[in-house]
């Protein structure tokens, strides 16, 4: 079955109304719901809705209240989200950022007491379109064992980095892991297997079974290069903004526990530096050297084409899926046919 980007944003829309969130909040997830399932990232787009339904009902993630401010400086905040939508704190963490780097040239914004927000790229988009560059990233349970152990103690813990430029859409999304967590429980729910040379099951070995992969761990990328990435991240994202890390981040992936994750998101204003206009030149100037120097493509790039293909021809929703979101409308007296069309 098919659903349209207009659809599935209203969709979202008119569920979590009815569970309580205000048209505000909701907009914001549905904003970020699409923007996963646009650029091709479906784990993180609505076919995580169903974690989030379940959230609300657990009481893990809350449909009313407010995120609390608990350190502040010109350049620096520290949020605690009370345990709100993921995407909404991080949102009004984003623009946080972005507005003190306006002011002071480059901000940093933690929170803890989130929950899992979709894409991290979405956020440093937000950056993009006030002319500043976005860095954003996040921790997660456990997945990616350490080099030389079979145990998971890091997160997968993505990284989304967006540059401004005058028409280039430039930006990077990407999990420190062979795969995101999100792929393996896609793949579950179709019944899939994994590609090789991602991840090990329990024991050590290597699986194409996504069962298997989720109950062991995923290999990082690149080695010992992604290891260590994602090793600084985890503490980036666990002790500097006063979240759980290691083995102590739970709620981004299972049912029924409270998230304990953090997330840090970073705004560089270009135009405190060098003119902004002189940047977005140089930068296109680079992206027109790249592209003239063979079959190649800029980051970014993909996720334009996916967002075209799938602005005129539709987000595919699998049987699997459409079960569990029709239980979700039945539940709320919602025809879910009504947005979609085969």
């Amino acid at each position: 079955m098919i659903i349209t980007a207009e659809k599935e944003k209203s969709l979202v829309i008119e569920i979590l109304t009815r569970l309580g969130l205000s048209e505000e909040d909701a907009g914001i997830v549905a904003e970020a719901t699409l923007d996963a399932d646009l650029k091709g990232f479906t784990s993180h787009g609505i076919g995580r809705f169903p974690q989030y339904i379940h959230g609300i009902k657990t009481g893990n993630i809350k449909t009313e209240g407010s995120l609390e401010i608990e350190k502040e400086t010109e350049a620096i905040a520290l949020i605690n989200g009370n345990s709100l939508f993921g995407q909404v704190i991080a949102y009004k963490a984003m623009k946080l950022a972005i507005e003190k780097a306006k002011k002071v040239g480059i901000a940093a914004v933690g929170t803890h007491n989130s929950n899992h927000f979709g894409v991290t790229g979405f956020y440093s988009d937000l950056a993009i379109r006030s002319d500043v560059i976005g860095v954003v990233s996040a921790n997660t349970e456990p997945a990616i064992a350490p080099l030389g152990s079979n145990k998971p103690l890091i997160g997968t813990n993505p990284i989304a980095i967006g540059i401004p430029a005058h028409d280039t859409y430039i930006a990077v999304d990407m999990a420190t892991s062979a795969t995101a967590r999100g792929k393996l429980l896609e793949a579950k729910r179709k019944g899939e297997k994994i590609p090789e040379n991602m991840a090990l099951d329990k024991d050590g070995n290597p699986t194409t079974d996504p069962v298997k992969a989720l109950e062991g761990s995923i290999l990082p990328f690149g080695a010992h290069k992604g290891y260590a990435l994602a090793f600084m991240i985890e503490l980036m994202t666990g002790p500097l903004v006063n979240a759980a890390f290691g083995t102590c981040v739970t709620g981004t992936a299972s049912h029924g526990e409270n998230c304990t994750k953090g997330d840090l998101f970073i705004a560089i204003d270009p135009s405190k530096f060098v003119d902004i206009d002189k940047f977005k030149d140089e930068t296109e100037e680079f992206v027109t050297e790249v592209r003239e120097s063979g079959n190649t493509f800029v980051p970014g790039d993909l996720e334009v084409q996916r967002i075209a293909d799938h602005e005129k021809n539709g987000l595919a929703i699998d049987a699997k899926l459409y079960d569990q979101l029709k239980e979700i409308c039945d539940s709320l007296d919602i025809n879910i046919n009504d947005y979609l069309s085969k």
